[in-house]
């Protein structure tokens, strides 16, 4: 059986970064495909990152990224299993492991006495704020691996350093950083 773990460098690149003409499959399906070949690059870049800086698991984190997006307290349990098309069995075994680490607290949610709610500890939220830039750089390069530069110009509108990575890779050159974003 061949190795199953290569190295980006050694992959040729996705058939959309090459900018390849239309084909067969409409857009709408070629945008999927490039979305999937995308997100897992990105899932693949970061594992290892993940269980380096936060020695979680990579649907444990994305459990820890979709409570972080909560400004105030957190999300019914049944509201992250729906967003990560988990079962709730599941779920129920993640949070029970990210609490035991102490990250995230759980709670019955007032007037459900079925209904349970999960937040981020202030533990978790220095943890995540001290990763982010090494997060960041992961997903944008994994990204910039797999698009064309009409991709990362459309997604730079949600992800501005994919461009710029993108750029950098195809010239061999380092990224510029992106400017700090203001905070209000």
């Amino acid at each position: 059986m061949a190795d199953s773990v290569e190295h980006p460098a050694d992959l040729p690149a996705c058939p959309s970064a090459q900018g390849a003409a239309p084909g067969l499959l409409p857009p709408e399906l070629r945008g999927w495909m490039l979305l999937l070949a995308a997100t897992g690059a990105v899932e693949q870049r970061l594992r290892s990152v993940v269980k380096e800086r936060l020695d979680v698991s990579h649907d444990e984190f994305l459990v820890l990224c979709l409570l972080a997006e909560q400004p105030q307290g957190g999300l019914r349990m049944t509201r992250i299993a729906e967003l990560l098309g988990r079962p709730k069995t599941r779920l129920t075994y993640q949070i029970a492991c990210l609490q035991h680490a102490g990250l995230v607290t759980r709670k019955s949610v007032c007037g459900d006495k079925r209904g349970v709610e999960a937040a981020l500890t202030e533990k978790a939220r220095r943890l995540l704020h001290e990763a982010s830039g090494t997060l960041s750089e992961t997903v944008t390069g994994a990204l910039a691996h797999v698009m064309g530069p009409e991709q990362c110009a459309a997604m730079s509108e949600l992800m501005p350093g994919v461009a710029a990575a993108a750029a950098a890779a195809s010239t061999g050159t380092e990224p510029e950083p992106e400017p700090a974003a203001a905070s209000d």
